[in-house]
């Protein structure tokens, strides 16, 4: 849904951030679909959120927001091949490319 960026600069003199960052969102996520299914006071005027979260565990396995390449290498590869096929880049680029490795991973 969305992407986050580091400035190069900053990367560079504290890798740390990315990780440090990553992890915030992963704690903050596991802390939005923790209240979210949390049934006996639900968080959201949704008539249906019941049979959504259903439907969210048969679907996406629980998680409709992975994060990481891999859960999203399909989406990432579709998004270059477009981008090459609309004439927004000249050539594909390998996805493991397009980000730089987590600090400490």
């Amino acid at each position: 849904m969305h992407l986050i960026a580091i400035r190069k600069e900053i990367y560079e003199r504290d890798p740390f951030v990315a990780s440090s960052l990553y992890d915030a969102f992963c704690q903050s996520k596991h802390v939005a679909l923790e209240k979210m299914l949390n049934l006996r006071a639900l968080r959201y005027m949704t008539p249906f959120l019941m049979r959504d979260i259903d439907e969210i565990y048969e679907v996406f396995d629980g998680d409709p927001w992975p994060y990481g390449m891999e859960p999203n290498r399909p989406t990432l590869e579709a998004l270059v091949r477009y981008m090459v096929e609309q004439s927004l880049i000249k050539a594909p680029i390998p996805v493991d490319q397009l980000f730089v490795p987590i600090y400490g991973q």
